[in-house]
């Protein structure tokens, strides 16, 4: 029979467990740098950017990996946001500028190039932290074939620009954009070789470290239904709601017994 500690033991187990109370880590937890520290960077997801419910890890798709993959422990809101947040391949040190700096050399398999054409054409995004800010962007374009209006050729963007803000020792904002002219095409599936690329510049504002996630509160730039993902919240909330119900049940059993006694 179960004693009334062991019963307040899993209690509180369960609670860590569904709640998850334990606060993720960014490496940079007080958000303050000096010049060259490195200022964590972690890739998310991709998907179809008219269809926020279908997203995948940014690793699904055959990008450059980073020498050492590192996950970041995640908060129960970055769970239910479906995040999946792993480390970057670029390196954006604080208040260092980069100009076509080469995240690697990749031979794309003829599979590689199919997968990224898909994405390419289902309008893909790809969504990263930097610093706990999140940015976006797209993976490539679609063209008309210049020859034959009736064809469409698929670009894949080889060289992205971070654009960096920064208020004294805080970061404040990032945008990325890719050159459009940076492109390879995955529209045959031929075995190809891609130079990945990244650039970055840094510009000083007077916004305080105290307001910079608003722009996200008040931003049109994305669908506000990408931010949620009710299938995670209704799943989470059945699974709370069940375990909630079996510890009810043995708590009642416990008490009960004590009583009779």
């Amino acid at each position: 029979m179960l004693t009334k500690p062991t019963v307040i033991r899993w209690l509180l187990v369960a609670l860590l467990v569904v709640y998850g109370i334990e606060e993720a880590e960014s490496g940079g937890s007080d958000h303050k740098y000096k010049p060259n520290d490195e200022v964590p960077i972690y890739a998310n997801k991709v998907g179809p950017f008219h269809n926020p419910s279908e997203t995948y890890r940014f690793f699904d798709l055959p990008f450059c990996l980073p020498a050492h993959i590192k996950e970041k422990p995640e908060a129960l809101g970055e769970i239910l946001g479906g995040d999946r947040l792993l480390s970057a391949p670029y390196k954006l040190p604080f208040m260092v500028e980069k100009d076509s700096e080469i995240v690697c050399r990749k031979r794309l398999t003829k599979k590689d190039v199919s997968k990224f054409r898909s994405a390419v054409a289902k309008d893909y995004y790809f969504q990263m932290y930097y610093d706990d800010l999140p940015f976006w962007g797209f993976i490539g374009k679609v063209e008309k074939d210049k020859t034959d209006p009736s064809e469409e050729k698929y670009y894949l963007f080889k060289h992205l620009h971070f654009e960096i803000r920064y208020n004294k020792d805080h970061v404040i904002e990032i945008n990325a954009k890719a050159d459009p002219s940076a492109v390879v095409d995955v529209t045959e599936d031929k075995e190809i070789e891609v130079e990945f690329m990244y650039s970055v510049k840094w510009k000083e504002t007077d916004v305080p470290f105290e307001t910079r996630l608003e722009k996200y509160s008040q931003s049109l730039s994305q669908p506000h239904h990408l931010e949620i993902h009710w299938f995670s919240i209704i799943n989470s909330c059945v699974t709370v709601l069940l375990l909630t119900g079996f510890l009810a049940t043995i708590l009642m059993r416990v008490l009960k017994n004590d009583f009779v006694k």
